[in-house]
């Protein structure tokens, strides 16, 4: 069976009627996260982060999230990716990353000020502050730039849904996808932790496109939060749509960088909560 998914003899009770039934679980796993880095005669391992998430793309998880993080400014900041897990037991070997940096990658461990531990429902806990996760966007979303139909816009929760295998299966994953102005899917990533998918499709992104992903917009199954906002923001997308409903945070966030923000996008429904000129009616 697919690594992502794990299946459990359950019983299942319709109408006071018990049955036997076998379940399809999505898979929640730790990924922890190791740095090599420093110049040649120096390197150093550190370990990073640990991160509940649903195993499969993990290398398009971690650049992304080193990438969102503000660790590192490019993909070819790194040298290589590699399961360094090989003393583990067999189920655990692919859950110890480590990502080897370019030498002249700075790292300050004192200036990132904290240990990173992300939750599956909740990338933001374990942050000091607000102000520490508030990153200054490295790219400026220019104008009113791109136009995107509406037609294209509405379109779009339909593709997602069918392409969301392992939600199909069971019901308890979120998916990001991104796709071009014309409504054409580029990337889709499925994880149990919203921001955990988030990364895996701007990882993904960035290996074969260039930052920032100025004319493309990026679909949420489920709720836009503040993170998830900020993410997008780093990877320099203009239009970052969701599902579900956004936080006051995640709003706020969206103002103050030019991003459209569109919440509750559901048949050819949605609220427009910030940059209302990048649609065309």
């Amino acid at each position: 069976m697919n690594k992502a998914l794990q299946e459990r003899n359950i019983h299942k009770i319709n109408d006071q009627k018990l049955t036997a039934f076998e379940d399809v679980l999505a898979v929640e796993e730790p990924l922890e996260i190791r740095l090599g880095y420093g110049p040649s005669q120096h390197r150093q391992t550190k370990s990073l982060a640990v991160t509940m998430r649903t195993p499969g793309a993990d290398f398009d998880l971690v650049a992304g999230f080193l990438y969102t993080e503000g660790i590192i400014n490019s993909r070819q900041d790194i040298l290589q990716i590699r399961f360094v897990g090989d003393q583990l037991s067999p189920e655990a070997q692919e859950n110890l990353l480590q990502v080897d940096l370019r030498a002249n990658v700075p790292i300050d461990f004192e200036k990132l000020n904290r240990h990173f531990y992300t939750a599956s429902s909740c990338g933001i806990c374990g942050k000091a502050s607000l102000e520490m996760v508030q990153m200054a966007c490295p790219f400026v979303l220019l104008g009113d730039q791109p136009l995107v139909d509406s037609t294209v816009l509405t379109s779009l929760p339909d593709q997602l849904r069918q392409q969301q295998s392992l939600f199909a299966l069971t019901g308890g994953i979120h998916a990001s996808g991104l796709f071009n102005t014309a409504g054409e899917l580029l990337y889709l990533r499925e994880d149990v932790g919203r921001h955990n998918a988030l990364d895996k499709v701007i990882g993904a992104a960035m290996t074969k496109m260039p930052l920032p992903l100025k004319d493309t917009i990026l679909l949420l199954s489920g709720r836009a939060s503040f993170e998830l906002v900020q993410k997008a923001l780093m990877a320099g997308i203009p239009v970052l749509a969701a599902v579900g409903a956004p936080s006051s945070l995640a709003v706020e966030l969206a103002e103050a960088y030019n991003m459209t923000l569109i919440g509750f996008l559901r048949g050819k429904n949605y609220n427009v909560y910030s940059g209302m000129g990048r649609l065309k009616m």
